[in-house]
């Protein structure tokens, strides 16, 4: 039977193959794996393989090891034959580790067997641990068993799968081709291990909380509907978990935190996917600046345990996490920034008029809040590429947050800005329920004039906030964001395995 190297060369990529030489690859992968399971050697049937080492190990502690028998397993990703012997490098979930493969050590059988094995399956091999004469480490080998066939080629070795759309759609050949993009990965799970340890160990206790709410609320964003046939209502994925999380203060855990999926129907971006993951937290007895400190601890002790410090470079850019974080509030950004002092402008109007002649977009009845947070989106977001918690924000675009003892037009409410992005966003949280059911109200005003983003009126929240909240700081962070910071990674399609994508037509 003819080998597919007859028809491509490993080092030449396989997309500048012509249609017909692929198709031929294709077949004759196929009729190798009929030839296996005509010989009673098909490989999919094997369900299990003793390993009791990986690439990693036998590298990091080869002097033990070495002359150790061994039971490895992985994906060959090269082969070089040279007559009675060859060499072959297999990848397993730690690396690449180098394979010596003789015919008087496995048998001619299966010496022959494994001279048709293809880039790209996945085999089992016992042997000993050694170092060649060029001094490489590796595995000579005295069994071998093909545990999986693969059909498909890999794309070749050089360019890796470079076509970013197909990377995102295919992860799993990503993830074979490009080591990198399984450390970001590992690097991910790290990070997300950390956040949970870090409040596990001050006392806050995980929770877990419904993602189909019939109300969506916690944040102002459009949602996925969906049906439930029993119930015969529409149900909503959860855009944030936050007065689920506010019931359980009212209950008494007092300190308690999510870590999971977010759902938001909304626009796509490199900083933005439909589906996402999201942390948050919330503190009894607690304030913003609780808050301010605990984010600032959660961020840092992350990068210091995926990156080794607290400064990192994102995009070509230094950037140093080492606290304390600058703090400024909304008010003083804008005026530094925008050359606007807002606490001189006295009413909605004249805050409208102001943007006009500064060109900055606002509905025709925007009040001064919003007027102000238009300012700042305009001329302060992209200056902040340092950490900064920006802070004091106007009322109108913080429903759930507690107003300012002694400036009642504005909230104890923060976010976290780095490289010109949110990361974060924290209040002293809302606790007086008929205060809260006035900001409801407004919400549903800006809804019914046709904000598909505004909150909805969540009758039960209000009253268990009628039962007693205490006063409480609360936190969010997007965990995919910290990702994308400690992994510089451009795009959040980049830190997530599977993103959602357009369908193919």
């Amino acid at each position: 039977m003819t080998d597919e190297n007859t028809f491509v060369n490993n080092d030449v990529n396989i997309a500048e193959t012509d249609e017909n030489n692929l198709r031929e690859i294709l077949r004759v992968r196929r009729e190798k794996l009929n030839e296996l399971k005509r010989n009673n050697k098909d490989p999919f049937k094997e369900v299990k393989y003793e390993v009791n080492s990986s690439s990693l190990q036998i590298k990091e502690n080869f002097e033990s090891m070495e002359g150790q028998r061994v039971s490895i397993a992985g994906r060959i990703m090269s082969k070089r034959e040279m007559g009675k012997a060859s060499f072959c490098d297999i990848q397993d979930r730690d690396g690449r580790i180098q394979l010596y493969v003789r015919i008087n050590e496995v048998g001619e059988e299966a010496y022959e067997d494994f001279r048709k094995y293809d880039i790209g399956d996945i085999i089992g091999v016992e042997g000993e641990v050694f170092k060649t004469k060029k001094g490489e480490i590796s595995v000579k080998i005295d069994k071998i068993k093909l545990l999986a066939k693969s059909l498909q080629p890999l794309p070749e070795k050089w360019h890796g799968l470079r076509d970013v759309e197909l990377r995102y759609r295919q992860r799993y050949v990503d993830l074979i081709v490009n080591p990198e993009v399984k450390e970001t990965f590992i690097k991910r799970s790290k990070i997300i291990k950390s956040v949970r340890k870090y409040l596990d160990n001050r006392g806050f206790l995980e929770v877990e909380t419904p993602l189909l709410n019939p109300i969506p609320g916690g944040a102002n964003a459009r949602p996925f509907i969906t049906h439930h046939n029993t119930l015969d209502i529409d149900l909503y994925l959860r855009i944030a978990p936050e007065l689920y999380l506010k019931r359980l203060i009212v209950g008494g855990l007092e300190k308690v935190y999510e870590l999971g999926r977010m759902f938001r129907n909304e626009g796509m971006s490199i900083k933005h996917n439909p589906e996402f993951t999201m942390m948050e937290v919330y503190q009894a007895y607690a304030d913003y600046k609780d808050m301010m400190d605990l984010a600032e601890g959660i961020i840092t002790t992350a990068a210091m345990e995926v990156t080794g410090g607290t400064k990192i470079v994102y995009q070509g850019e230094e950037i140093d996490l080492t606290p304390p974080w600058n703090r400024i509030t909304m008010l003083e950004a804008v005026k530094k920034y925008a050359g606007i002092d807002f606490d001189q402008i006295t009413g909605d109007e004249e805050a409208r008029r102001v943007a006009k002649e500064r060109g900055i977009q606002v509905e025709e009845n925007a009040k001064w809040g919003e007027v102000l947070n238009a300012f700042f989106e305009e001329y302060v977001e992209d200056n902040l590429v340092q950490p900064t918690i920006v802070y004091d924000y106007p009322v109108e675009i913080s429903p759930l947050t507690k107003r300012k003892p002694d400036r009642p037009e504005l909230t104890e409410r923060f976010e976290i800005f780095i490289v010109g992005r949110e990361f974060g966003n924290a209040y002293s949280e809302l606790n007086d329920p008929i205060d809260q059911r006035e900001r409801f109200l407004d919400q549903m005003r800006k809804r019914e004039a046709g904000d598909e983003e505004a909150n909805m009126i969540d009758e039960d929240f209000l009253n268990a906030l009628e039962y007693g909240m205490p006063p409480t700081g609360g936190l969010g962070i997007g965990i995919d964001r910290l990702v994308m910071l400690l992994t510089d990674s451009y795009s959040i399609r980049d830190v997530l395995l599977f993103p959602t994508m357009r369908p193919r037509t």
